[in-house]
């Protein structure tokens, strides 16, 4: 699911970061009170989401390559990097 994706089914924004082509945000879903780290990283043309648990949210939103094993969405392309 993409970010555009996530905003029309009323996601609501919690956090966001960026900095040097990586941008990582934390949507809260008010319909299934779920959580979702969507990670773009134009460095490496990258693209992934991690659904975690609420108690771990604040960790992977700042540390998402920790976690990104367990990612339901992955997309790599070497092209896509800048």
């Amino acid at each position: 699911m993409t970010v555009a994706r996530l905003r029309q089914h009323h996601s609501q924004e919690l956090a966001y970061r960026q900095s040097d082509g990586f941008e990582v945000t934390l949507f809260w879903h008010p319909v299934t009170d779920g959580l979702t780290v969507c990670v773009c990283d134009q460095r490496r043309g990258s693209y992934f989401e991690i659904r975690p648990e609420p108690h771990q949210a604040l960790d992977v939103f700042y540390h998402p390559y920790a976690y990104a094993s367990f990612s339901t969405v992955r997309y790599e392309d070497e092209r896509l990097a800048a």
